[in-house]
C-alpha cells in the first residue's frame, strides 16, 4: 500500500541522495514528494543496494551508478554511516555540509558505557544529526552538533488482524548472533508461556521464517494472536510499530523507546519476564481481549507514527537545510 501524495504541491520537492541502508525506514522515506536517488552497484553489496527488491517503492526513486552521480545536481544528501562521509564525496565529487548540504540520520541506539556513548559527528555544527527517538538523542552524545528528532512512519499496511493462531510473531533480524541485544535468550521462558514463531534473517536457525518479503511477513503476522518484542537494547524496531498498524495488541521488554510507543490498553511492557509470560497466557486465552488491545495500538500507532506526520517532519527539514 502506497500513500497518496496530494501534499505536493504544498511544498518545494528536493533532490535527495542517500544510501539504502535500512529497508523499512527507506520505504516510508522514499513515498515524499521529492526525487531520491539511491546508489547502485553490480553486486547490490551494501554501499549500493539500489531499489528495494522486497518492498514496493515509488518511481521518483531512482537507481544511480558512481559515474551518473558524479552529474547529479543533488540538494541534500542524507547520511547514515560514518563512511559515507568519505563515500558521497567519492561518488559526488562534493565534500558532505561543504559542497553540498548535508544531514545525519541515526537509526540506533548509542552502545557502551554511559559516558562514551559519543556520535561520531558530535561538534559538528555545519551538520544536523536527526534521531528516529528522543530516547536515542537523550543517550547519543553529539556535542555542538544541532539534532532533531523525527520520529518513525510507516506505510500503514492496512488492518489485517486474525489472532486466529494462539502463537506469538517474533521480527528479530540475526537473532543467534546478536543475542542478548535481541532478547534471544529470553525466547526460551516466552516459548513455554506461548508458542514462538520468529521471522527475520537467519530465523530459520531457530527454527523460524527466514525474511520474507514484506507483504508476506504482514500476513504471516496478523495471523498470530500477539507480537512479541524481546529486545533488551533497540532504538525502535519499525516491525513493532509495522505489528500494531496491522492490529496485533502488543508484550515487550520496557526497554528503551518501548515505553512511548506501546501505552496502556495497547499490551503489556515490563522489565519482568514473568509478567510478560502471564500477558502471553492471558492472550492466549482470551483471543477477544487480544483483538481488542490490538485495535487500540492500531489507532495509536496510526495517530503517532503515520506516515503523513513523518514525511511533514522531512519535508520541514529538508527546505530548512537548503534555505
Amino acid at each position: 500500500m502506497l500513500l497518496t501524495k496530494p501534499r505536493t504541491a504544498e511544498i518545494e520537492p528536493k533532490k535527495i541522495f542517500f544510501w539504502h541502508v535500512h529497508g523499512s525506514y527507506a520505504t516510508s522515506l522514499v513515498q515524499g514528494p521529492h526525487t531520491y536517488y539511491v546508489p547502485v552497484l553490480p553486486d547490490r553489496g551494501p554501499d549500493g543496494r539500489g531499489r528495494a527488491r522486497t518492498w514496493q517503492w515509488p518511481e521518483n526513486a531512482i537507481e544511480v551508478t558512481p559515474q551518473q552521480a558524479r552529474e547529479l545536481d543533488v540538494d541534500v544528501v542524507v547520511l547514515q554511516r560514518p563512511h559515507e562521509l568519505e563515500l558521497a564525496e567519492e561518488w559526488l565529487g562534493r565534500v558532505p555540509a561543504r559542497d553540498v548540504r548535508a544531514v545525519y540520520l541515526e537509526h540506533n541506539a548509542p552502545q557502551g558505557r554511559i559516558t562514551e556513548m559519543r556520535h561520531p559527528v558530535a561538534d559538528r555544527p555545519d551538520l544536523t544529526v536527526v534521531h528516529v527517538t528522543h530516547f536515542n538523542e537523550l543517550f547519543w552524545d553529539c556535542g555542538t552538533t544541532p539534532t532533531r528528532v523525527i520520529e518513525h512512519g510507516v506505510v500503514d499496511p492496512g488492518y489485517r488482524y486474525t489472532g486466529e493462531l494462539a502463537r506469538a510473531a517474533v521480527a528479530i533480524n540475526e537473532a543467534r548472533r546478536r543475542g542478548r541485544v535481541t532478547g534471544t535468550d529470553l525466547l526460551e521462558r516466552f516459548g513455554a508461556a506461548m508458542p514462538l514463531d520468529v521471522f527475520g534473517m537467519d530465523a530459520g536457525a531457530l527454527g523460524g521464517f527466514d525474511d520474507p518479503p514484506q507483504h508476506v511477513l504482514h500476513r504471516e503476522m496478523a495471523r498470530r494472536r500477539v507480537y512479541l518484542h524481546p529486545v533488551r537494547w533497540t532504538s525502535l524496531g519499525l516491525s513493532l510499530i509495522e505489528a500494531m498498524h496491522l492490529g496485533m495488541p502488543v508484550v515487550a521488554l520496557a526497554t528503551t523507546e518501548a515505553v512511548e510507543a506501546v501505552p496502556k490498553g495497547c499490551g503489556t511492557i515490563s522489565t519482568d519476564v514473568e509478567r510478560l509470560c502471564d500477558a502471553l497466557r492471558r492472550y492466549a486465552a482470551d483471543p477477544a481481549a487480544a483483538r481488542a488491545d490490538g485495535e487500540r495500538a492500531r489507532a495509536h500507532a496510526r495517530t503517532r507514527y503515520g506516515l503523513d506526520t513523518f514525511l511533514r517532519a522531512w519535508d520541514a527539514l529538508f527546505a530548512e537545510v537548503v534555505a
